[in-house]
């Protein structure tokens, strides 16, 4: 693979991720995407299908996360670096949405803005922009 097409791809894979953000409404069920654009600080929280609801959660992150390995394989073209970002992956993924379960049957205002971040880092590719320079780091140092 040459220099341009390894560039083209890791852009078109970026795209992809923010594909995925774009027609979220559209691809995913989730209530507390309009939740969270209000003052959720000051409100209830909606109602929800919780089976549904942590189903396609976990879908995205899926999305999120086969995008994120293939981005961080075509960067580094290392397989030890994607054997251990999957890794990670998996490791976060248990503790959230474990954390994220908990927070959707039990919902309080007062864990509202933990529940917020839980749930940004199931949705959001924010594990790929923690790894991907730590990575880089990691390689120009050795």
């Amino acid at each position: 693979m040459g220099k341009y097409s390894k560039y083209i791809g890791i852009t078109l894979l970026f795209i992809a991720l923010a594909l995925v953000r774009w027609f979220e409404k559209e691809l995913f069920y989730d209530p507390y995407l309009l939740f969270f654009q209000n003052d959720y600080l000051y409100i209830d929280s909606p109602r929800q299908e919780v089976f549904k609801l942590v189903l396609f959660t976990s879908f995205r992150f899926l999305i999120n996360t086969v995008l994120s390995l293939s981005i961080l394989y075509l960067f580094f073209k290392d397989k030890s670096v994607v054997k251990f970002a999957s890794l990670v992956y998996m490791c976060s993924f248990i503790i959230l949405i474990a954390l994220y379960f908990y927070f959707v049957l039990d919902p309080k205002q007062e864990h509202y803005y933990f529940f917020f971040n839980i749930r940004r880092f199931l949705i959001q590719p924010l594990i790929l922009l923690l790894l991907l320079p730590a990575f880089y780091y990691q390689r120009i140092r050795s």
